[in-house]
């Protein structure tokens, strides 16, 4: 093999290698089999948000059948809150309109239980053993609104 053919292998071997790695670098949240509910379906202010905040809002909107047997630990019970879902989702009217709720974009503490949520429920635990884990974690932190 001609000496400048052999320059080319470690450029080749390096884009393959890169070309490999490029979905397992950019998974989503969609494309580890979650239900998520899309971008354009969140108001401007959660669209603005860190990625933390914004990928919660989107589960927790998409995932109501899980998100409303999880308690939230934050204090928000006295607001009204019986569920970390109400940290995020305030209404579904009957048309199916989402009508968010903004408490969540300033709590640290309902957005990690969502994140603890969404990940438990991928590594394929059940609403039991996810509610279990965020009541042992989390009930440091305060009172559960679902007392």
């Amino acid at each position: 093999m001609p000496v400048a053919s052999r320059r080319w292998i470690p450029l080749l071997v390096l884009t393959a290698l890169l070309a490999a790695a490029l979905p397992a670098c950019s998974a989503t949240p969609e494309a580890s089999g979650l239900h998520m509910l899309r971008m354009d379906q969140l108001p401007a202010e959660v669209q603005s948000a860190p990625a933390s905040v914004r990928t919660a809002y989107q589960f927790a909107a998409a995932n109501p059948d899980l998100i409303q047997h999880i308690p939230c630990y934050c204090g928000c019970g006295s607001i009204g809150h019986e569920s970390n879902y109400d940290c995020y989702v305030a209404d579904v009217q009957a048309g199916g309109a989402i009508m968010f709720d903004g408490h969540a974009l300033g709590c640290s503490i309902c957005v990690d239980i969502t994140l603890d949520a969404m990940r438990l429920l991928k590594e394929g635990k059940s609403t039991a053993d996810i509610r279990a884990y965020v009541d042992a974690t989390y009930s440091r932190y305060g009172t559960s609104n679902m007392e």
